[in-house]
């Protein structure tokens, strides 16, 4: 895979969502200007193929469906609402190429804005399967939008680590996953802005690079040491920080906070850092597909044989 353009935009879709059920007015236009950006870098391409999808912000919002018909209106982007088990297996695509010689599990969590997905993964062969997944309606946006500046204060901090830890358990119960961790042989992995940004903070980046952070195995006593350097700057210094800056600072605490009640349910001693994720795993799903569709099958082949 090689990229030939990217391009990125916070657009805070979920903003608002968690008082009103609804995208807002403002969310929905921010969000439809970075898609009419998209598709106008898309144009100057030979495509054969376009896959766009939206996930929990318009799964959750009244008004999701809505937002999705006028999005495809305004851009011609074949958008599409995926479930919360289809997110799960794009992220599991888009990382699983980071796995290890003797992993033979994996546990994913992706720390969104509006949710945070996590993946029990069982290692099969060359591939890998869903143990299971369960996506919590708790994200950076929801969270820093319900609690306010809550997360900048310790005792807010740590209320939310205690109700996303309660979710997680009961996650944990079904699956039996930190009786597994103990036996060996798990490996911890995050996608998302923050476990990239702790990963950026624990190596004192000057800058944030993905080539110096994606793939990275970060010891989770680092990972917990940025955490707490984090925390310690403050807003204003969340702001000026150079792997942070002023349009993420609201929503790096919450994240933050989630990260650590993965670690609190389950304890390990490294994390692998991946900065890819559903875009990476809907690219590997149309590679996939698209090499299934002009290969030949094995009796096609043998048909063509010539007779000697």
């Amino acid at each position: 895979m090689r990229v030939v353009d990217s391009y990125s935009r916070v657009v805070r879709l979920g903003e608002g969502l968690a008082a009103t059920g609804l995208l807002s007015e403002d969310a929905m236009e921010r969000a439809i200007t970075a898609l009419q950006a998209c598709a106008q870098k898309l144009l100057r391409r030979p495509l054969r193929r376009v896959l766009a999808v939206a996930t929990e912000a318009c799964r959750q919002a009244g008004n999701g469906a809505d937002f999705v018909a006028r999005a495809r209106e305004a851009t011609g982007l074949p958008l599409r609402v995926i479930p919360a088990r289809e997110e799960a297996e794009l992220a599991m695509e888009s990382c699983m190429p980071l796995l290890r010689a003797g992993d033979r599990r994996a546990l994913l969590f992706d720390i969104g804005g509006g949710s945070t997905e996590i993946a029990w993964i069982r290692r099969d062969g060359g591939g890998a399967s869903l143990i299971g997944y369960v996506s919590l309606p708790l994200g950076v946006v929801t969270l820093a939008e319900r609690a306010g500046l809550c997360c900048f204060t310790r005792q807010g901090f740590e209320a939310v680590v205690d109700e996303v830890a309660e979710a997680l358990q009961r996650f944990d119960a079904v699956h039996c996953i930190g009786q597994e961790m103990r036996a060996g042989g798990v490996r911890l992995m995050g996608t998302s802005g923050t476990v990239t940004t702790l990963a950026g903070v624990a190596l004192d980046l000057p800058r944030y690079s993905r080539p110096m952070v994606d793939g990275r195995v970060l010891d989770c006593a680092d990972a917990d040491q940025a955490l707490r350097d984090l925390f310690s700057l403050g807003r204003e210094g969340l702001r000026a920080h150079p792997c942070v800056g002023p349009e993420r600072a609201d929503f790096v605490l919450p994240g933050c906070a989630i990260y650590a009640a993965i670690r609190r349910v389950w304890p390990s001693s490294c994390v692998t850092v991946a900065d890819r994720g559903l875009r990476e795993g809907m690219l590997q799903r149309m590679m996939r597909e698209e090499g299934s569709r002009t290969r030949p099958s094995f009796q096609h082949r043998q048909a063509q044989r010539p007779l000697s």
